[in-house]
């Protein structure tokens, strides 16, 4: 299993959730966060001063898949969150150990049914 986190701009929620729920993707999490990185030089900004802040509002999807949706499930988020503009986000995916699942006690891969 395999641990996804993407941040992304919060203007493509909407639609990166929609095209992962096009496919089947329909278990995730969406959180609001600030970010902090590299800024571009403010003289060579041909885009939004918002974009400029010190801190990013930005949104934080998780999902949690099997081993096989993964790169399904990357190409979803990267063509669905690209505007092409520095800032698009990052993806990051990480090993799952062990899922459980508290209702019924499913666990790994059955857990996530």
């Amino acid at each position: 299993m395999k641990a996804v986190k993407a941040y992304i701009r919060t203007v493509k929620v909407n639609e990166v959730v929609q095209a992962l729920e096009e496919t089947g993707v329909c278990d995730m999490t969406v959180i609001d966060v600030m970010a902090v990185g590299r800024q571009a030089d403010p003289k060579n900004v041909k885009f939004s001063i918002a974009l400029m802040e010190r801190y990013a509002k930005v949104a934080k999807l998780e999902i949690v898949c099997n081993d096989d949706q993964i790169h399904r499930i990357l190409e979803i988020l990267r063509q669905a969150a690209y505007t092409g503009q520095p800032g698009d986000g990052i993806i990051y995916v990480t090993p799952v150990e062990m899922a459980v699942k508290i209702r019924t006690g499913a666990v790994g891969e059955e857990g996530l049914l």
